[in-house]
């Protein structure tokens, strides 16, 4: 790493474009889990898994983990019964760490992962999954709403998301317009915006302490 001191939740909150994302998570891969899962206190990726695991009954077949990073949200994913796990992400030393991720039973956690740009159009057909997470790409402001196409159209018919957006970012991006469009064009459901705090209490930096986050849980209709 190309940095001392520990990188921390202010230096993702700076990020602004692609590039910097890349060069960030690039350099914090390594390290990442430590520096900031455990000393933070993040635990949102949790709260995310535990509102798409109120549909598990509903989701038939492989969940796509937007925004994977690591793979601690496919880790949980995979440990509490979901067995097709692809993910995706921006950084190829994130997908790295992720790669290595196995389950309590020594399996690997993904199947499949995919390196890009979620500003882009992905290389993934359509309606491939039937169930979409997002826990840490929208919490800490990297991408506005305009992605949110992108992944309705990798998802099937019915399909259940969860999708973490920070609080502060969700109101000054638009993301409630943009859902509303969406729900008129009948392309999801009314969403259910459910808000959690990002820490837990007394861990990590006071000053984030409480940062909060709406997790988006909605189905995908068309």
């Amino acid at each position: 790493m190309s940095k001392n001191t520990p990188f921390t939740v202010d230096d993702a909150y700076a990020l602004n474009t692609p590039a910097d994302s890349t060069r960030l998570y690039g350099e914090w891969a390594e390290t990442y889990d430590e520096d900031f899962v455990a000393r933070s206190g993040y635990v949102v990726y949790r709260r995310v898994v535990d509102a798409l695991l109120q549909h598990r009954e509903q989701i038939n077949g492989p969940v796509f983990d937007i925004g994977c990073g690591t793979g601690i949200v496919g880790a949980v994913l995979r440990d509490n019964g979901v067995e097709i796990v692809d993910g995706i992400d921006i950084s190829q030393p994130m997908l790295g760490e992720a790669k290595k991720k196995q389950t309590v039973r020594g399996d690997a956690v993904f199947r499949h992962l995919v390196a890009a740009d979620l500003t882009q159009r992905v290389d993934i057909p359509d309606t491939r999954y039937a169930g979409l997470i997002s826990a840490g790409t929208f919490t800490h402001g990297h991408l506005g709403p305009e992605p949110l196409d992108e992944i309705w159209r990798v998802a099937n018919i019915g399909a259940w998301c969860a999708i973490g957006v920070r609080t502060t970012h969700y109101l000054a991006a638009g993301f409630g317009e943009k859902l509303a469009v969406d729900v008129r064009e009948g392309t999801i459901s009314e969403p259910n915006l459910i808000e959690v705090h990002m820490y837990s209490p007394g861990v990590g930096d006071e000053e984030h302490a409480d940062d909060k986050v709406f997790i988006v849980v909605c189905q995908v209709l068309r």
